[in-house]
């Protein structure tokens, strides 16, 4: 069994929500599709937008107290919930994927499965005041971008007139 297929099983066993989203039928391919509405892009949305919660209160937190730092167990429990939201949005491509979806989206969502550990890392690793400002902002983006790429209507290809 490839690695890949290993993966994708093991993805797909670990939530129901994948189970129900790769059985939903392919689109039409004049139609433009949302995907939002489905139960595991909806808890990407819902995930992705309470972290940005999060970071945004941290965020003000460091504006208004330079000094201001996060404690090593509340970095924790946000780290190990980012790390659940990376791996969901890796779902979200598989199941993209395997429907044939022909589209940014779900090549989007990989590379924001891929970028939140990135983002997260780099607020770890931030020794300064003005490194951990510039690490959240990164952070409260990619978050943002998370639910904007899921939630905004699809947009046909300005070329075919095709959705992607």
């Amino acid at each position: 069994m490839s690695c890949g297929v290993a993966l994708a099983v093991s993805l797909l066993l670990s939530d129901p929500n994948v189970a129900i989203a790769a059985a939903q039928p392919p689109a039409a391919v004049d139609a433009p599709v949302s995907v939002a509405a489905e139960p595991l892009f909806a808890d990407i949305v819902f995930r992705s937008g309470a972290l940005k919660g999060v970071v945004d209160q941290w965020r003000a937190n460091l504006a208004s107290t330079p000094g201001w730092s996060l404690t090593p167990d509340v970095f924790g429990r946000f780290k190990t919930e980012a790390e659940g939201l990376a791996a969901m949005d890796m779902q979200g491509h598989l199941v993209l994927k395997q429907r044939g979806t022909d589209g940014d989206l779900k090549c989007i969502l990989r590379g924001i499965s891929e970028d939140i550990p990135v983002k997260v890392a780099a607020v770890e690793a931030a020794a300064t005041p003005a490194a951990r400002s510039v690490a959240l902002d990164e952070l409260a983006y990619l978050l943002n971008d998370n639910v904007e790429v899921i939630t905004s209507p699809p947009q046909p290809d300005a070329q075919s007139g095709v959705p992607t």
